[in-house]
This record gives C-alpha cells, sequence and structure tokens, in this order.
C-alpha cells in the first residue's frame, strides 16, 4: 500500500471489511482534489487559506464586485477546467461500479467524480462547468460562457497569482480593469455559475437526497473534507444519531472526528487505490 504506519495499516484493513459489507455512501470534500491541481479550503492544520470568500448577497448586488469576481473566475477555469481526475476518483468510481457503493454526495464543484466515471452523483454546491441565467433560470455550458468573455475581452491579459478551490484565482487589481461581463444571451438576466455561494441555500431536493442516502446507509465514508461547515457536518451528525458508523479518510485536522469510529490521516491516493484493488 506505500503506508507504513502499523495504525494506519490497521485502520485501512478495518475499513476494508467495512466497504465488503456493502451499503457504504461516500461523502467527499476538497481534500480528494488536491492531488488533481485544486487546492482545498483549509490544508492540513484546518485554518482557511482564504478569509473573503464571495457571497450571493455581494456577487448580485455589487457590479464591481461581481466584475471581479468573473475576470478572476475567467481565469481560474482555465486551470480548473483542465483538472483531471486522480487516483483517489477513479477508486471511487471503481468501487461504485464493483456494487460497494450505494451513493456519492460531494462538497466539490469540478465535476471530477463523473469524468472519472462515477454516477448518480448528488452535487451538494453545484458545479462550476454549469452557468445559469438569475433571471430566466436558463443553463449553458461553461464553455460556451468562456468564448463569450473572451470575445468580450480581447486584451485580457491577466496572470493568475494564486488558484483557489471554488475555482478563480487570484490576481493583482490592476489586471481588473476594463475587464467586461457579458449578461443571458436569452433575457439579459444576470449570469452566475451554478454553484452554491456563502450566504446561499443548498437546493432542497439536494439536501433530501442526501440524507436519504445516509439515512439507509451502513457506513458514511468521508473522504478529504475537515467538516468544518455544516453543509457536510450535518450528514455526519444525522448517520450518528441514527447509529450508522462514520469512517473519515483525511489528512489533518477534522471537525468530525468525535463522531467517527474510524479516522484515518493518511493521503487519499494511496488509501483509496489500494481499497479499490482489494476489494
Amino acid at each position: 500500500m506505500g503506508v507504513v504506519d502499523l495504525q494506519v495499516v490497521e485502520q485501512v484493513a478495518t475499513l476494508g471489511e467495512w466497504i465488503s459489507e456493502g451499503g457504504v455512501v461516500v461523502l467527499s470534500g476538497a481534500g480528494l482534489s488536491t492531488d488533481s491541481g485544486i487546492p482545498d479550503y483549509r490544508g492540513p492544520s484546518g485554518s482557511a487559506r482564504r478569509s473573503t470568500p464571495m457571497t450571493y448577497q455581494t456577487f448580485t448586488r455589487d457590479p464591481i464586485a461581481r466584475r471581479r469576481y468573473w475576470a478572476r473566475s475567467h481565469l481560474g477555469w482555465r486551470t480548473i477546467g483542465q483538472a483531471r481526475p486522480n487516483d483517489g476518483h477513479h477508486a471511487v468510481a471503481r468501487l461504485q461500479q464493483r456494487g460497494a457503493l450505494d451513493g456519492i454526495v460531494t462538497q466539490n464543484v469540478d465535476g471530477l467524480h463523473q469524468a472519472a466515471g462515477a454516477r448518480d452523483v448528488v452535487e451538494l454546491h453545484g458545479n462550476l462547468a454549469r452557468i445559469v441565467c438569475l433571471g430566466c433560470g436558463a443553463s449553458t455550458p461553461r464553455e460556451e460562457l468562456g468564448a463569450r468573455l473572451d470575445a468580450a475581452n480581447p486584451a485580457f491579459a491577466g496572470v493568475a497569482l494564486a488558484f483557489n478551490a471554488d475555482g478563480d484565482a487570484e490576481l493583482a487589481d490592476e489586471s481588473l480593469d476594463g475587464f467586461t461581463v457579458v449578461d443571458c444571451l436569452d433575457c439579459g438576466g444576470m449570469l452566475k455559475p451554478d454553484v452554491v455561494y456563502f450566504g446561499e441555500t443548498v437546493p432542497p431536493g439536494r439536501v433530501a437526497r442526501s440524507f436519504e442516502l445516509v439515512e439507509n446507509c451502513r457506513t458514511l465514508l468521508v473522504l478529504g473534507s475537515s467538516l468544518t461547515v455544516m453543509s457536510g457536518r450535518r450528514f455526519v451528525l444525522r448517520a450518528v444519531k441514527q447509529g450508522i458508523r462514520v469512517a473519515i479518510v483525511n489528512r489533518g485536522v477534522t471537525r468530525g472526528e468525535p463522531y467517527a469510529s474510524l479516522h484515518i490521516d493518511a493521503p487519499l491516493g494511496i488509501v483509496l487505490p489500494y481499497l479499490a484493488t482489494s476489494h
């Protein structure tokens, strides 16, 4: 397996036994996608890498902030949109294909589970590859919007200083000057990535489906999530309340540890492929 710590080896063996029993639901977070070049939100220490994420209220009410967001997001998408599934994503897809998983709920917005071959993934926070109009509700592919933004900003030459887990890039302020935002072609309404911002509510149907999966599983397997925000932690709390065991594989701090029957602090890119090969 490539892991030499005896405790980790024993923990992985236990998790393998649970997976062999079937009835597993995966809850994945940003830590699963770091090996694909997408940064996580907090890192092993649990401290936020970024203190001022875009909120729904700011996006919809502040034209300057919205222009800044789209310039950064347009540049960030050039990297995020090219990301490919890593060994962890492929391992989860293989486990699902073998019947070990009853469902996958992801907090990620990168679509990498599906790109690896997983199906029926509940995208709790949406997907950056889709664009939605806040006026008429029309949905369009991100590639289409990217082409329109390129055409509207032929001189845009921003250079990313860093990339964020939510798909945008850090840019120098002077790079934002003159960036033009485009609107919906159907109604002229405001366009937004089809993702849930801070201050925005997760669609009730997604939440209900996630709770349904959790309440009917044998094991809730949390992958790469610090469970800092309630959006994901609530499913762990529900599992514990229902007497369902919780296993966590995550590098570093996680707020779910007090509720977990098993917590493995080890690289997902090592643990998951081993589990997928062994079971």
